[in-house]
């Protein structure tokens, strides 16, 4: 497993449905710089960066990491770009996590952002793919997703357009308590999600992700520099990236095998053997509502096709849920691709660190963070706990619990 790797530090930058007051690298910079001042640490202390963004289209320049090095303390370093589509910011944290774990690098600075607003997400996301290796769906990702959603209730026809207004519902309003949440709505309700227009049946306008400008940061740090630092931190215990392949015959993209085989592998590392009972906050990538189902059912939470019935209308997912998902609003409240699945692990690391402010989930001990992309066949997870030996987070949870 390597050495202990703990995340210190974590910056998100400021929210507006608009960033227009900065471009792509003062953007990356903000978060990066709030990323090292949380942790305690000056520029001369991180030894490697690591940057990365959604594919360069959304951007309009080529090596857009090179744009930002000067901004993202880069300059001088070793310096990395990691891209894997919407699971890049994960790629990311999990890169960084190898980079420190392995021994070569002790304080590691991850950032991963885009600003979608300057860019037309739906084609980028029809022209990215090779023409004639692997070929996508030419209609962005809310068709694409409508046919997963479709495949998805065929095998669980219990699921019901009611109960992605309730997930739609619940995500919106979790995000009303996070100060980094793009998409704040007040007066959501699950009436008014069932009214709203098609996007592409079965999903409505609500069921998918706003388009957001924002990135994230975090600092790794290796035991014996994370030892010295008095400040919070959540040490870093699993992490898994799986790939499928884009598309062949037989796939079934409501039935996500590599999300379970990532689960299936960090389950083993840390000894998690029933995960609705042994994990106590976990943020999932969901672009739509209708993957609530598809990933919460991935990761074992339930029985295959139930969970609508065991998850949603049970309210074990809600904030005061037996299982909190999504307590930031998760990407149904703010969707920059790029940063995405890094605020997913950097919103579980908060939640360890018990600094998640009005969304803090009550005694946060071990948490899972979750991301997708690409053609629906990539997906990460990162497992953290409060303790820097998961098993001594077991047994606070025992004892609160006995």
């Amino acid at each position: 497993m390597g050495r202990k790797v703990a995340i210190t530090g974590i910056g998100q930058t400021k929210t507006k449905l608009k960033r227009k007051d900065v471009n792509f690298s003062e953007l990356m910079g903000e978060a990066a710089r709030q990323a090292v001042e949380d942790a305690g640490l000056t520029i001369d202390d991180i030894d490697c960066v690591i940057c990365s963004s959604s594919p360069e289209f959304f951007c309009g320049i080529n090596e857009p990491e090179m744009f930002a090095t000067d901004f993202t303390f880069g300059v001088m370093k070793p310096h990395y770009r990691i891209q894997t589509g919407g699971t890049v910011g994960a790629s990311t944290g999990i890169t960084g996590w190898y980079m420190v774990s392995s021994g070569l690098y002790n304080n590691v600075l991850v950032i991963s952002g885009d600003k979608l607003t300057e860019t037309s997400v739906q084609k980028g996301l029809s022209l990215v793919y090779s023409p004639t290796m692997g070929r996508d769906f030419a209609a962005g990702a809310p068709s694409a997703v409508a046919c997963q959603t479709r495949a998805y209730m065929h095998r669980a026809p219990e699921a019901k357009l009611e109960h992605l207004a309730k997930i739609g519902t619940q995500m919106r309003k979790n995000a009303l308590y996070n100060p980094n949440a793009t998409l704040k709505l007040p007066q959501i309700s699950e009436d008014m999600m069932m009214n709203m227009a098609w996007l592409s049946t079965p999903l409505k306008l609500l069921d998918s992700c706003p388009t957001s400008d924002a990135a994230c940061a975090m600092v790794l740090q290796s035991e014996e520099y994370a030892d010295k630092n008095p400040r919070p931190k959540a040490w870093v215990q699993s992490v898994s990236t799986i790939a499928e392949g884009v598309n062949y015959p037989d796939r079934d993209w409501s039935v996500p095998i590599a999300l379970k085989e990532a689960a299936r592998k960090c389950y083993a590392e840390t000894g998690i053997t029933n995960p609705m009972e042994d994990i106590d906050v976990i943020e999932i990538y969901d672009a739509f509502t209708s993957q609530h189902l598809i990933w919460l059912e991935a990761l074992g939470l339930c029985d295959v096709g139930k969970a609508a019935s065991q998850l949603i209308d049970s309210g074990a997912t809600r904030m005061d849920g037996k299982l909190p998902v999504n307590p930031s609003g998760g990407v149904l409240s703010n969707n920059s691709i790029g940063g995405s699945a890094m605020i997913r692990q950097a919103e579980i690391a908060m939640q360890i660190m018990g600094r998640a402010g009005e969304h803090q989930v009550e005694h946060a001990e071990i948490g899972l963070a979750h991301g997708w992309g690409g053609a629906i066949q990539f997906h990460t997870i990162m497992i953290m706990s409060k303790e820097k030996e998961i098993k001594d987070s077991f047994e606070n949870r025992k004892k609160r619990k006995g």
